[in-house]
């Protein structure tokens, strides 16, 4: 499987509001990206401030976006679809219950991140129907670490979670 690249990093510090694009950020495992919603319990999906592993950090590819914006005419920019890291040339589907690196953090697939009725609530109407299948990746982080836009995603090729 093809290594892919970080091509951007967004962080939203509470539930409902733009994610901010950031040069780089802390993994922190069992509690996220630092500066994230998600990190400080206060994200959309936290119910009384638990932490779950699936929420800890999430991917879409670039190639998923400009599908979305040639097969529905609908674009959408890496923050309004409220993904953690931007990647580009890393099939992510495939990554669910793999093991994989971005640049020096250990991560986990958990489960694909299919787009939600929430999601098109805060973008446009059809998002939800575009996006499905190809909504990224819900990933647990392993390892603790600083993320950078650039840096390498490495597949294990022979991990099972």
């Amino acid at each position: 499987m093809p290594n892919g690249q970080v091509v951007a990093i967004h962080l939203a510090e509470k539930a409902g509001t733009l994610p901010r694009p950031v040069a780089h950020v802390r993994a922190v495992p069992g509690r996220g990206l630092e500066g994230d919603r998600y990190f400080v319990g206060e994200g959309t999906f936290n119910r009384q401030g638990e932490r779950k592993p699936e929420q800890q950090a999430t991917l879409i590819e670039s190639e998923a976006l400009e599908a979305l914006a040639r097969d529905y005419q609908l674009t959408l920019d890496a923050a309004e679809s409220r993904r953690n890291l931007l990647t580009r040339g890393v099939s992510l589907n495939h990554l669910v219950g793999r093991k994989f690196s971005v640049g020096p953090v250990r991560m986990r697939g958990i489960e694909l991140c299919e787009p939600c009725g929430h999601l098109e609530k805060l973008t446009r109407p059809g998002v939800r129907k575009g996006m499905i299948h190809r909504g990224g990746l819900r990933a647990q982080i392993l390892t603790e670490g600083v993320i950078t836009a650039r840096d390498t995603i490495l597949v294990d090729e022979a991990s099972e979670a």
